[in-house]
């Protein structure tokens, strides 16, 4: 591991360092050389490091006048010195500046002979310093390397290795451009060759508290920007018995802003070393920690701003949906199909002519917002047994599952397909808006529950496009882009899984419905998944099928009785009071919610249950949240039964139909019951869940 993680140059420490328009050295020069812009028209440069006067000179270069370059050493370079005179810059040597002046920005620097109090007035409206450079020793350091301090430039290089890497250039002390390029040059396993001298031989450097901000109480000589942090507050937080660097750290706060201490922390270790007497290796170092970056504000805040405060999150697909007449919903954050109307079509017109066809024919449709968890490891089995309310050691690798996970109370959580692609890796599938909340909830149980399982958990929505054909002439459609597995009844039967390719890509193929139709669900990466899209699109068309979209598969799962977590469920459902009591094993001994499922008021009678609705009238169609009572004549207020919760016109059973969470609903199976809407009373009879294809046959192809 090669580690260039060059250095940060330090700036001066003197009263009143703070003004507006005082930058470092290095900054001006970027300002300038990368984005055209003077920091100003009079430029001051007070430093101790040769590297200053380069930013002057490319100044002076532009047209700047440079007032003085002030330098607190009594000898500087020797090449750095006659640039200087031949570009006519004054420089003042052994002198110190001890002040500024300036109210909105920096408008003047006192300068002072080191050791003398005369002082003079410098009229400037910017003022570039530099202290010299620290190394980014941060990664090093992080990597268990010990460091060693260079007294002669007044910083720490790495020294001891505890890894297998190696610093180069600034990071290790480096400074001489051809040096670097060597040293670069030989880590990556090139011949040293001579590179070409630096113009100009860097020298010098300090640390510490410059000249004018001594143990003077009243000078505010900044150390840390941000946090305010000064050379008296370190020089207080020694007199009061800090020696540690760690608690000098934590009782000034200096190096605890988002830089960590990135520009303030040598110059504190200087500053409290003089006070203790020590030399600065035995005073030490604060701990370099992790992220080297520091998280910026925007990343905080951005999500709340503009058109970022609600992001809009695409499929592969959209555009070519889009392109195909879509109409767009918003489902979470995602932009999902709705329907695709053609000329003269509304949305009911669209969505029974998806319905109908998608029946007789077949549909594609884009599943890409399911959410996709991978779960790996040799107790990935084990894992999921304690998350799910059905067995998972027993799924073959090949195989699905439809499994219900329930909360600690008994209730229904999320549900979904579950793939066993290895013995020791599983394809999760969750709702759309429920793959956050559920990649949450694993990780919760596995790091606080079951810390004791070889488990790992990834969420990967955006990592697999997902497109799903379904319908009678689904596996005529999908047939020519499958390669490597056999798609027959026999060799491939409802519930099962493969790794195979589609148009010569990697896929994971699924043989599942939530239509109640031979279906497959074509996972491809995302990158690949608008090219697969498109061909198999195109091979659908030709043969009569249709594009769907969510109110077209909604109406599709409702003829089926396959119900839709979080809406036809409303957090106090058990799976028995949705009809899925099947999915709950009888033989497990623990899972997420088998203590909440044996309390005496989950297994009472009365419960609210989901049943289907049939409307007195076949044309009359439901509305959602709708109550439901027993008698319409009952006196105010009227005890309400339960409430629907999902309804649609059903082009292919030619009548509406309805779910609906009612109080002891199964039992009240052939009963007549009441909608009472504001202007008319709506009678319906309860049924079971499935209307359309009761037998199941149609799924097996």
């Amino acid at each position: 591991m090669i580690l260039a993680t060059g250095s940060i140059e330090r700036h001066m420490v003197f009263a009143n360092n703070d003004r507006p328009g005082i930058m470092l050295a290095s900054a001006a020069r970027s300002f300038l050389n990368h984005h055209g812009v003077a920091v100003g028209r009079t430029v001051g440069v007070y430093t101790a490091h040769d590297s200053a006067y380069e930013a002057a000179f490319d100044l002076k270069r532009a047209g700047v006048q440079i007032a003085a370059i002030v330098d607190c050493r009594p000898q500087p370079g020797e090449a750095v010195l006659a640039e200087a005179a031949a570009l006519k810059i004054n420089v003042i040597t052994g002198h110190s500046v001890v002040d500024t002046s300036g109210r909105l920005r920096v408008s003047s620097m006192t300068v002072a002979r080191n050791g003398n109090f005369d002082r003079r007035k410098i009229k400037i409206d910017a003022l570039i310093v530099s202290a010299g450079w620290t190394p980014s020793v941060h990664l090093f350091s992080q990597s268990r390397g010990k460091l060693k301090f260079d007294d002669a430039k007044q910083r720490f290089v790495p020294d001891i290795y505890a890894q297998n890497c190696i610093s180069v250039g600034a990071c290790n002390g480096t400074d001489d451009l051809a040096e670097i390029i060597d040293e670069a040059i030989t880590a990556g396993g090139g011949q040293i060759a001579l590179s070409g001298e630096t113009r100009f031989d860097w020298t010098g450097g300090m640390i510490g508290a410059a000249e004018g901000a001594g143990p003077e109480a009243s000078v505010k000589a900044f150390i840390d920007f941000q946090h305010d942090v000064t050379a008296k507050d370190i020089r207080l937080a020694v007199r009061e018995g800090m020696h540690s660097i760690e608690h000098i750290k934590r009782f000034t706060t200096n190096g605890m802003a988002s830089d960590q201490g990135k520009l303030s922390n040598m110059h504190g270790l200087a500053i409290a070393a003089e006070m203790l007497g020590r030399p600065i290796p035995k005073v030490g170092l604060t701990t370099f920690r992790a992220p080297y970056t520091p998280v910026t504000y925007g990343t905080l805040i951005n999500h709340s701003r503009g058109a970022l405060f609600d992001p809009a999150r695409k499929t592969p697909m959209h555009e070519l949906e889009a392109a195909e007449g879509a109409e767009f919903e918003d489902v979470g954050n995602w932009k999902r199909a709705w329907y695709f109307p053609k000329r003269g079509e509304d949305m009911h017109a669209a969505v029974n002519r998806e319905c109908r066809t998608a029946r007789e024919v077949a549909g594609v449709f884009d599943a890409s917002t399911l959410g996709k968890i991978e779960v790996v490891g040799p107790d990935a089995a084990k894992f999921l047994n304690l998350l799910y309310t059905n067995a998972w050691d027993t799924l073959k690798p090949g195989k699905c599952r439809y499994g219900i996970m329930t909360r600690e109370d008994g209730f229904i959580y999320d549900d979904g397909v579950v793939g066993r692609i290895a013995e020791d890796r599983f394809h999760v599938t969750t709702t759309t808006g429920g793959a956050p909340r559920v990649l949450n909830h694993m990780e919760d149980y596995l790091q606080t529950e079951f810390p004791d399982l070889n488990v790992w958990l990834t969420s990967v929505t955006e990592q697999w496009a997902v497109i799903a054909i379904q319908g009678p002439k689904a596996r005529d459609i999908i047939a020519p882009f499958v390669e490597g597995q056999d798609l027959s009844n026999e060799a491939f039967p409802h519930m099962s899984v493969a790794e195979c390719t589609v148009m010569g890509v990697p896929a994971r193929l699924f043989r599942v419905s939530f239509t109640g139709e031979v279906g497959y669900e074509i996972n491809v990466p995302a990158d690949f998944g608008a090219a697969v899209w498109s061909a198999i699109w195109e091979r659908a068309k030709g043969m009569g099928a249709c594009l769907y979209g969510t109110e077209t598969m909604h109406v599709l799962r409702a003829e089926k009785g396959y119900l839709i977590v979080g809406q036809d469920t409303d957090g106090t459902v058990t799976p028995d009071d949705a009809g899925y009591g099947w999915a709950v094993s009888k033989k497990k001994t623990d899972f997420v919610g088998i203590r909440g499922l044996k309390r005496p008021d989950i297994s009472r009678g009365g419960r609210k249950q989901l049943v289907g609705l049939y409307t007195k009238d076949p044309k009359e169609v439901l509305e959602e949240g709708a109550q439901i009572v027993a008698d319409p004549n009952q006196p105010k207020p009227m005890t309400m039964l339960g409430h629907v919760t999902s309804s649609y016109w059903s082009e292919n059973c030619g009548r509406s139909i309805a779910f609906a969470l009612i109080a002891n609903g199964r039992a009240r199976a052939g009963e007549t019951l009441y909608v009472p809407m504001e202007d008319r009373t709506i009678a319906v009879e309860v049924t079971d869940l499935v209307f359309f294809d009761k037998e199941g046959g149609r799924i097996n192809g």
